[in-house]
């Protein structure tokens, strides 16, 4: 699996990339339950957060986009969780990966591999382009930092594809850290880590 990277965004974002095969998806996963409850109440009185926020925010407003408009993922949930609400829970491997994006405020692609068609790319959009959003209308992604494959996109950090969403029948998944270039590699490389070993905890595989 290669994710290329086009040079027009080589300098604003630099992605992480996980490959993990054989997974096990639950519609719920109680082994979760009391990790993520802990996890919120951790973020409603976390500090030193801003900082990645702050890069976050400034990859967007790189490529023209208000992040006070729209939010990327990684913030979307750090305030959802502070304003009193728990982590959201989906199925079991993206409760994983939400889990890890608010702790890190990293913004995360989870798709499910077998529905992606290489070659991947990520880049901007292009004029017109966009997809069905998962519980969504049509994601724009025109000047957007956008995942691409040889179908079209399929991601962004802000909203993925309906055409490219994991299941519980999923069983090899790819996920994308959208780690912005101005973040500090030692940040992007723990976000990783912890991924890593989520992943290898509740989901299996290899």
């Amino acid at each position: 699996m290669i994710l290329a990277v086009s040079p027009d965004v080589a300098d604003i974002v630099v992605p992480g990339v996980l490959v993990r095969r054989g997974v096990t998806v639950l519609a719920h996963d109680p082994r979760l339950d009391a990790p993520l409850a802990a996890a919120a109440a951790a973020l409603r009185e976390a500090t030193g957060l801003e900082e990645a926020t702050m890069a976050t925010r400034a990859m967007y407003k790189r490529c023209g986009i208000d992040p006070t408009r729209t939010r990327p993922s990684s913030e979307a949930l750090l305030r959802r969780v502070r304003k009193g609400d728990p982590l959201p829970r989906v199925n079991g491997l993206v409760d994983i990966i939400n889990w890890c994006s608010a702790e890190t405020q990293v913004s995360f692609g989870l798709y499910d591999l077998g529905k992606v068609q290489p070659p991947i790319t990520l880049r901007l959009g292009r004029t017109g382009e966009g997809y069905d959003g998962i519980r969504k209308d049509r994601v724009n992604v025109e000047g957007r930092l956008t995942l691409a494959d040889a179908v079209g996109p399929f991601g962004n950090p802000t909203s993925d594809s309906s055409r490219t969403m994991t299941t519980p029948e999923t069983t090899d998944v790819l996920v994308v850290l959208f780690v912005p270039a101005v973040m500090p590699p030692a940040h992007g490389d723990r976000a990783l880590a912890i991924t890593r070993d989520r992943l290898a905890e509740y989901a299996g595989g290899v």
